[in-house]
C-alpha cells in the first residue's frame, strides 16, 4: 500500500525525577557491592520519585518538551498514546489525565501495555494511525513508569535495575520515504511467569487481604530475560529490516530498550555492529521500563547522535515475552512559521 505521506517524529522530550539513588546508598539494604552491580548490569545510579510524584505529571512534562521541539500546539494533537504499567490508577487510562493536562481536548486516547516494549509498540500503533486516517495531524506517543513503586528495595534481582522517568516524541506528517519504514514483533510465551507483578490483577485482588510480598511487589529473574533477549532481539531487528527491504548492515543507528548495559552490548555485537553504533543511557539512568526507548532517544537527539537521512532502529524486549523493532529512515519534520 503506498501513502499520501510518511509519518516521521518531530519533537522529543524526557523528564526524570531529581531524586538519585548510587549504588553505594542502594547497598546499603543488599548483600553485594556496588561493583557487583557494575560488573553485572552496568549500572551506576538510577533515578527516583518521591512520594508526591505521579505518572500522569511525568508524562505531561515529557511531552511539553516534545511539542516545544516541535512547534506542534497541545490543540492539534490527534492521537494520545501513553504506554505503560504503573499509571496512576488502574483505570482510567492515565493518558486521559494527560490530556487534561495538555489541554488537548480533541485527542483520542488510550493506554497501551506492552512492558518495556511498550513505547516501540506505541511509535508502531499511532503511525499505523495516521497512515490510515488523514485527520490524525499529529500524535503524541509517551512511554512513563514509577517502578519503585513497585519494587522491594532489598530484592537484588529487582531493586539494582529499575529506575524512574518519562520519554515522549511527537508523529508528524512528513514526504513519503522518510519517517518510519517498518515494524516487527515477536512473542515467546514460554516465559510467561518470568518477570510479573500479580498483585492488584485479577487473579490477586487486593479486596480482603492485606499486603503479601509474595506477589504485591515486582518479581524479576534476569536469568530468563538475558536470555530472551540475546535470543530473540537480533531476530526481531532482522525481520523489520527485511520488510523494507533494508539489509541489516545499511543499519547506521540504533536506539534499544535499556535494560542492562552488558545485554545492550552483548546483542550490538552478536549482530556484527560497533559500540559507536548504539546510544546508552542505562548506566546513569537505569531502566524505566515503557520509558526507556523514548529517554535514550530524547538525550541522543539532543546530543547529536541522529542525522537528517539515517537508517535508525528502535528495538526493545518486555515481559510476556514480546519484542518489538522498527526501522526509521531518520527525519525531524520542521514546522513553518
Amino acid at each position: 500500500m503506498k501513502f499520501d505521506s510518511g509519518v516521521a517524529i518531530s519533537g522529543v522530550g524526557h523528564h526524570l525525577p531529581d531524586l538519585i539513588e548510587d549504588n553505594e546508598t542502594l547497598c546499603a539494604n543488599l548483600e553485594v557491592t556496588p561493583d557487583w552491580i557494575i560488573e553485572k548490569t552496568g549500572i551506576k545510579r538510577r533515578y527516583l520519585a518521591r512520594p508526591g510524584d505521579s505518572a500522569s505529571d511525568y508524562a505531561a512534562q515529557a511531552a511539553r518538551r516534545a511539542l516545544e521541539m516541535a512547534g506542534v500546539p497541545a490543540g492539534e494533537i490527534d492521537l494520545i498514546v501513553v504506554c505503560t504499567f504503573s499509571g496512576d490508577y488502574i483505570f482510567p487510562p492515565v493518558s486521559a489525565k494527560v490530556q487534561n493536562l495538555l489541554g488537548a481536548q480533541g485527542a483520542q486516547i488510550f493506554d497501551l501495555q506492552a512492558n518495556c516494549s511498550g513505547f516501540v509498540t506505541g511509535l508502531t500503533t499511532a503511525s499505523d494511525r495516521m497512515l490510515v486516517d488523514a485527520s490524525v495531524r499529529h500524535a503524541l506517543v509517551i512511554g512513563v513508569e514509577i517502578n519503585s513503586r513497585y519494587i522491594d528495595r532489598s530484592d537484588v534481582n529487582s531493586a539494582i535495575y529499575m529506575s524512574d522517568g518519562a520519554g515522549a516524541v511527537v508523529l508528524s506528517r512528513c514526504a513519503p520515504g522518510l519517517g518510519i519504514q517498518s515494524s516487527a514483533f515477536h512473542t515467546d510465551s514460554s516465559n510467561f511467569e518470568a518477570v510479573r507483578m500479580r498483585g492488584g490483577g485479577s487473579s490477586f485482588p487486593l479486596r480482603e487481604r492485606g499486603f503479601d510480598a509474595a506477589v504485591d511487589y515486582m518479581e524479576m529473574n534476569g536469568i530468563a530475560t538475558w536470555k530472551q533477549a540475546i535470543t530473540h532481539l537480533p531476530t526481531v531487528i532482522r525481520r523489520a529490516c527485511a520488510k523494507s527491504d533494508v539489509d541489516p548492515k545499511e543499519v547506521d543507528f540504533l536506539i534499544f530498550h535499556q535494560a542492562n548495559l552488558k545485554m545492550i552490548e552483548y546483542v550490538v555485537r552478536k549482530m556484527g555492529y560497533g559500540l559507536e553504533k548504539t546510544f546508552t543511557n542505562v548506566a546513569e539512568v537505569g531502566n524505566t521500563g515503557a520509558a526507556s526507548v523514548g529517554i535514550a532517544l530524547s538525550e541522543a537527539v539532543a546530543q547529536g547522535h541522529l542525522k537528517d537521512g539515517q537508517l535508525v532502529v528502535l528495538a526493545a524486549v518486555g515481559a510476556g515475552f514480546n519484542f518489538g523493532a522498527s526501522v526509521w529512515r531518520w527525519h525531524m519534520p520542521k514546522r513553518e512559521a
